[in-house]
């Protein structure tokens, strides 16, 4: 394989889809885009205009008139990647708890994920990308040069999202680590739009008893 140009990185959460992106990023000089951060993007715009989350057409449109670009991080800011909003840098205030807790349903919004995909286009086009989410080998690029798409069974990855959690001093519950994984499995897999599933042409790599180097290795021999 010549060296792609465009990476696309699909799969369920805690698969190990951002780790091994960044990886990749970093070998190849390419810029690491995870298109969730789109969705944090518009969301912090809707709170910043006031607009109610669960006002559909008025989140599209803004969703529509705003300009949102992801750049390489500015050297030395310890970021793997620069958000814009409308040319000003949100790159710290997309991950508040406010847009946490708003997010799920703003990118659940046809018309607002038509946008993006418009958006994470224009952006992943420039070429020399590794793009992460859940609909890109599918949708957004689907004549991206490598496509993989990670798996894990639920098990492991709520392990893997506890043991994070525990790192970062919290306390949280394995068991609704676990639940909450198998809805967002089920709803993101069973959805009408952008259903999250395999490109007919990816790599598919089950990351259940493989670290991240391995995965790693995987992938860049498939490069070679």
């Amino acid at each position: 394989m010549t060296e792609p140009n465009i990476i696309a990185i699909d799969g369920p959460a805690a698969s190990g889809k951002s780790t091994l992106a960044i990886h990749l990023a970093n070998w190849l000089d390419y810029l690491y885009f995870d298109t969730g951060i789109m969705y944090r993007t518009v969301t912090l715009a809707a709170l910043r205009a006031g607009i109610d989350i669960e006002n559909e057409a008025e989140i599209t449109g803004l969703a529509n008139r705003i300009t949102i670009d992801v750049k390489s991080p500015t050297p030395g800011s310890g970021r793997t990647y620069d958000v814009t909003l409308d040319g000003l840098d949100v790159t710290d205030e997309i991950r508040t708890a406010a847009v946490d807790a708003n997010v799920s349903p703003v990118s659940a919004y046809g018309g607002v994920r038509k946008a993006m995909t418009e958006k994470q286009r224009a952006i992943g086009s420039r070429g020399k990308v590794v793009m992460v989410g859940r609909d890109i080998g599918t949708v957004v690029f689907p004549e991206a040069d490598l496509k993989l798409y990670l798996v894990a069974s639920v098990e492991e990855r709520a392990r893997r999202r506890h043991q994070e959690l525990l790192a970062s001093g919290e306390s949280p519950d394995y068991q609704k680590i676990a639940e909450s994984m198998r809805k967002r499995d089920d709803i993101d897999s069973h959805r009408s739009i952008a259903p999250l599933k395999p490109a007919d042409d990816a790599h598919i790599i089950n990351t259940d008893h493989l670290s991240i180097e391995q995965v790693f290795e995987q992938v860049k021999a498939l490069i070679r």
